[in-house]
């Protein structure tokens, strides 16, 4: 089993009373995150539309960690809402309140409620590169093969 490592996490006012961001079963890669209205106003999202819904609380990445928020299945499955730039990256040094940038790619308009799941928050090890330029790239087998080059 992967070790577990601690981040902080920051409860705001409009956050407070929601649950924590959690996992729903043992095997769970991510961990549902709700809305956090400051309010009990819905925001519906047009068909087409697009909303930043606020989540209620900041974290403190350890350094060489990432937060990734990704879309819901049965959000998107159901309601084609998603996460618009999925995966959202939040970095380790962001301090900022997580948000999730939902976008209905359905036919109907969907409502967003305080409370309601909207987006899975995966926590991953970052991995920095370091660049080197070269004269040339060796070779493989696919080569400069685009977008479905492999069938």
């Amino acid at each position: 089993m992967p070790e577990n490592i601690r981040i902080r996490l920051q409860i705001l006012a409009h956050g407070e009373g929601l649950p924590l961001p959690a996992y729903q079963t043992q095997g769970a890669a991510g961990l549902d995150m709700v809305a956090a209205f400051t309010d009990d106003a819905p925001l519906t999202i047009k068909p087409g539309g697009r909303a930043l819904v606020p989540t209620g609380f900041k974290l403190a990445l350890p350094a060489g960690y990432e937060a990734q928020v990704r879309p819901r299945s049965g959000l998107a499955l159901n309601h084609g809402v998603t996460v618009l730039n999925a995966p959202g990256t939040i970095d380790s040094d962001y301090r900022g309140e997580v948000m999730a940038l939902l976008v209905n790619l359905g036919t109907a308009p969907h409502t967003v409620r305080r409370g309601d799941r909207i987006a899975q928050l995966v926590v991953q090890a970052v991995t920095r590169a370091e660049l080197e330029v070269v004269d040339e790239l060796d070779t493989s087998s696919r080569g400069e093969g685009g977008f479905g080059s492999t069938g």
